[in-house]
């Protein structure tokens, strides 16, 4: 990248004061990108997506400090062990020039807690980091949760809600809860799933290796709300779910692939009492009909809806196999006043639609009425797959979303390796 002098000397300085604290595992080393607004990333006018890191991994979840300093989760790639990112601009150019990384494995959530703790989930546990001026963390880290369920993909998403209560997202690991997953399978009733995942928990941040016990299970019957967090504006947690898959792989006597493609939607859910079902792994709720039904496992024929009929039902559904992976409800003063009153949800893009085409790799904002149910759509950000619909050959996957300080939001892919700043200047 070229610089002006006084830019180049800004950036020796700041790496020469940075180098002697962060002599972690990872070595302290350049990471900024080039050039202006991305603009295979099509935004709305005004709009510019800044390549803040070319070269951040499998990168998940975002979060941002009061000095700028972004953090993000990595996940396990091949041979090399993942865990937590810092990327630092020091010249204040829009791009990242330096890093550090740390931790012994893959990390997907993590969260901020008054700026200098960093929570951060590995496979099967939450760990606390406590962080320091430098790029590196201090050297103790304690595990605050211990013995989580792991997924072949990591996805303990993490929030922290208005009391200071950590919230973990736990995945289920099967699609109808059957003891072998094999085509015609009856599910278990009831599903032993659920004791351990298949919802939403809250940990203390104040006690160390708590197991699944020690937690509240705020939600339950969600197969996997990746995209998790808690909105200011009533406080509430919220989430998008991914459904179920497979469901002409496994009933194919009574599923099309067509149908497999086109019927489990995500869910928008808001949790708003204690306990909330919303149905995993007996129901699942129908895009084309807009209703909850009895999922084959326990009887259903695609029409019957039996004991899904009291549910708690959706906010919104998105359709089938978009796999949401983060929500922002944004906060800041640069973007034009109408997203002060709604969420940005990033979707990975779909894998489970054959025969019919991929879809789904984008960033959509979703507006709020005035009575705080869920409007309308709109899509924000697309152009990530660089013309490729299929999950293996798309050039870039969205996944975590977070608010910089100066009200920017940056945008993290898993499969590139790229993080996103996008700002926002009023068109003259």
């Amino acid at each position: 990248m070229h610089r002006s002098p006084r830019h180049t000397l800004a950036a020796l300085a700041a790496s020469i004061a940075l180098i002697s604290a962060a002599c972690g595992r990872h070595k302290v080393s350049a990471t900024s990108a080039t050039g202006g607004c991305d603009e295979s990333i099509k935004l709305p006018e005004g709009f510019c997506a800044i390549v803040y890191s070319e070269s951040a991994g499998p990168a998940r979840e975002l979060a941002v400090r009061k000095n700028g300093d972004v953090i993000v989760g990595v996940l396990d790639q091949r041979r090399q062990s993942g865990g937590v990112l810092i990327l630092r601009d020091t010249n204040k150019d829009g791009h990242a020039d330096l890093e550090n990384r740390f931790g012994e494995s893959g990390v997907h959530g993590v969260v901020l807690q008054d700026d200098s703790t960093l929570y951060a989930s590995t496979a099967t546990a939450v760990l606390r980091y406590r962080l320091t001026d430098s790029l590196e963390p201090h050297k103790r880290v304690d595990t605050i949760v211990t013995g989580l369920v792991a997924r072949p993909i990591p996805s303990h998403t993490l929030a922290i809600d208005v009391r200071g209560t950590l919230i973990v997202n736990i995945g289920a690991v099967s699609n109808g809860c059957a003891a072998n997953e094999a085509p015609g399978a009856p599910g278990r009733d009831p599903c032993p799933e659920l004791e351990t995942s298949g919802g939403i928990w809250s940990f203390k941040t104040d006690a160390a290796n708590q197991q699944l016990k020690d937690g509240t299970r705020l939600a339950t019957g969600l197969h996997n709300a990746v995209a998790l967090a808690v909105n200011p504006r009533d406080t509430m947690v919220y989430a998008v779910s991914h459904d179920r898959d497979m469901l002409h792989d496994l009933w194919p006597n009574l599923y099309s692939a067509e149908e497999s493609a086109t019927l489990p939607s995500e869910e928008m859910i808001r949790v708003a009492s204690a306990r909330a079902d919303f149905g995993w792994p007996y129901c699942y709720f129908d895009y084309r009909k807009q209703m909850r039904v009895l999922a084959p496992e326990y009887g259903g024929d695609k029409t019957q809806v039996g004991r899904c009929d009291r549910l708690i039902q959706p906010l919104i559904a998105f359709p089938p196999h978009w796999s949401p992976m983060s929500m922002l409800f944004y906060t800041g003063r640069m973007f034009p006043p109408q997203y002060r009153n709604g969420v940005f949800i990033a979707f990975h893009g779909s894998a489970y639609r054959s025969p019919l085409p991929e879809e789904g790799y984008q960033v959509v904002f979703l507006q709020f009425t005035s009575d705080d149910l869920a409007g309308n759509y709109t899509v924000f950000a697309t152009g990530f797959t660089g013309g490729s619909d299929d999950p293996h050959g798309a050039a870039h996957r969205p996944v975590g979303l977070a608010q910089g300080p100066d009200g920017a939001i940056y945008l993290s892919d898993d499969k590139g390796g790229r993080i996103w700043r996008i700002t926002y200047h009023s068109p003259k």
